[in-house]
């Protein structure tokens, strides 16, 4: 069977999906390798528009790692896809050649690509949604990244609308989060950025007629492991697990007022999460508000398989 890699280059994470076609009657994707690494490739992009040399240079380090798996692992078929921070930066010439160095070793003329918003939120629907009953949908499916956060809605038959809001852990940490831990103005300034960047997501994805919450990316499957009380991370036990907004609720401000080392210190918090999960926390806490208003959804299910799944599932098509 064919053998594929995905990767997701974000704001914050790149991650490795390497995969093939699982067998009949399953269908859909056996999983070969996945891994994340936190990596802030757009470490003050949201600022000067630039990508910051180290970044570049953590990131070439990290898809180095990738391309000797994929090797190893008898990849034939390969797309990386590039999103909210390469979007955002003037000297993205440099990641590209960096990329086509590292991936032309594995297939030859292979190089990322910078997707649009909205086809980033049409892999995340596909690969959130694979494994839900049809029945709970219409789907509302929020991919929270790093520097944009992606509000699908969808069903059985596709996605019926989609938007890509310029709002993230990453970006809103970087605007308002300062202090440690932050102070009520930042939170309040943090608040009101997130509020203005998703109004206009909401305004354009008619969310009324929802069923089911779906969230994907590592703010929100942190925020599920530690609601958990999780000791170390437990990404089984935790893709399609089920979170009632009140938790939801509770969670996330208690993160947004904790201090840096409180957070460092809970057992399924990646060391990469640590500085940007308080401004992640507050962009969920609006998803959440307004899911809870507008179509009367009072929990998330949280998924492990988002926009990486969606990729490669492209690439066996």
């Amino acid at each position: 069977m064919t053998v594929v890699a995905a990767v997701d280059c974000g704001t914050n994470s790149i991650r490795l999906l390497v995969a093939q076609e699982a067998a009949p009657p399953l269908g859909g994707l056996r999983d070969l390798h996945r891994e994340m690494r936190v990596v802030r490739l757009g470490q003050g992009v949201d600022a000067t528009k630039q990508f910051a040399d180290e970044a570049i240079e953590r990131t070439r380090v990290a898809l180095s790692d990738y391309v000797d798996v994929m090797r190893s692992l008898g990849v034939e078929r390969v797309r990386m896809v590039a999103t909210s921070a390469t979007r955002d930066a003037r000297n993205r010439d440099v990641f590209f050649a960096m990329t086509a160095e590292l991936l032309g070793c594995v297939v030859e003329g292979a190089q990322a690509e910078v997707i649009t918003g909205d086809e980033e939120a049409r892999l995340s629907f596909r690969g959130a949604v694979g494994e839900l009953d049809p029945a709970e949908g219409p789907f509302v499916v929020t991919d929270l990244g790093g520097g944009s956060t992606e509000v699908v809605l969808g069903g059985a038959e596709g996605v019926s609308a989609a938007y890509s809001a310029d709002v993230g852990c990453v970006r809103t940490t970087e605007r308002a989060l300062h202090s440690d831990p932050p102070t009520a103005d930042e939170v309040r300034d943090a608040t009101q950025f997130i509020h203005d960047r998703l109004a206009v997501a909401f305004d354009a994805v008619p969310v009324e007629g929802a069923h089911t919450w779906v969230g994907v990316a590592g703010t929100l499957t942190t925020i599920a492991a530690v609601n958990a009380g999780m000791d170390v991370y437990d990404s089984d036990a935790i893709h399609l697990s089920r979170i009632g907004i009140n938790d939801l609720d509770r969670v996330c401000h208690d993160l947004v007022a904790m201090t840096r080392d409180a957070r460092a210190a809970l057992g399924p918090m990646h060391p990469g999460r640590v500085d940007v999960i308080g401004g992640g926390a507050l962009v969920t806490l609006e998803l959440a508000r307004v899911l809870s208003e507008r179509a009367g959804i009072s929990e998330l299910v949280v998924s492990e398989h988002d926009i990486l799944d969606g990729i490669a599932l492209g690439l066996l098509d």
